[in-house]
């Protein structure tokens, strides 16, 4: 699969770069024709922090920031986004005025939870989301009803690559949408063409990888 990335390049710095791998793959909730590789992004400094700076320039300066709960890996862009809002003096109503980064926990229903010790971090806290991708907004969805049942108010949602522009009245930034992949499709799985015509998956995919087939 590895051969046939194709990178496309963010206008927000040349260090951000979309990998993007053509196909047929399947996620937890639809079928799409590219995978968008977040490695790189996710696992290198360079990449992760540039990623992180780009995110944060786009918030009004006005906007309050005291946890950023990370999904799909994304813990690394989230610490260097946390250090780009304290060296921009973001409003902060934490008292030691650092940002909290955390990421919340599946438990054996699937259900999104955070732990006892976590809940201060989230309860009474304005939360930015950080994801890698978003295909359906599914994801984001539960995402933020878990972080409104333990008392947080999401008050920003950053997708590295998305699909959608917003989910139930809040706006979804990103760095890369599908008009930077010509031609990405995403399909109901019963409506997917490439399963009509019997064409196998490549992989299973989601926001921390790829597993072949």
């Amino acid at each position: 699969m590895e051969s046939k990335v194709i990178k496309f390049y963010s206008k927000a710095g040349s260090n951000i770069v979309l990998r993007a791998i053509p196909g047929h793959f399947a996620t937890s909730h639809s079928h799409i024709n590219y995978y968008a590789d977040m490695t790189y992004l996710k696992t290198r400094r360079s990449e992760a922090s540039a990623v992180a700076k780009a995110f944060v320039q786009r918030f009004p300066v006005e906007t309050v920031v005291d946890t950023i709960v990370c999904m799909d890996g994304t813990e690394v862009i989230g610490a260097y986004m946390a250090e780009e809002l304290e060296r921009g003096n973001f409003p902060n109503h934490n008292m030691h005025h650092t940002v909290y980064v955390v990421t919340p926990e599946f438990n054996f229903n699937n259900q999104m939870i955070f732990r006892d010790n976590l809940v201060p971090a989230i309860k009474g806290k304005n939360v930015v989301l950080l994801l890698a991708t978003t295909t359906t907004g599914l994801t984001i969805g539960r995402s933020m009803a878990c972080i409104d049942y333990y008392g947080g108010k999401v008050q920003q949602i950053c997708s590295v690559f998305s699909a959608v522009s917003s989910i139930d009245g809040h706006s979804v930034e990103s760095i890369f949408t599908t008009a930077d992949v010509p031609g990405y499709q995403a399909y109901e799985a019963y409506a997917c063409p490439y399963c009509k015509n019997k064409q196998k998956l490549d992989a299973m995919v989601n926001g921390y990888g790829y597993s072949k087939l």
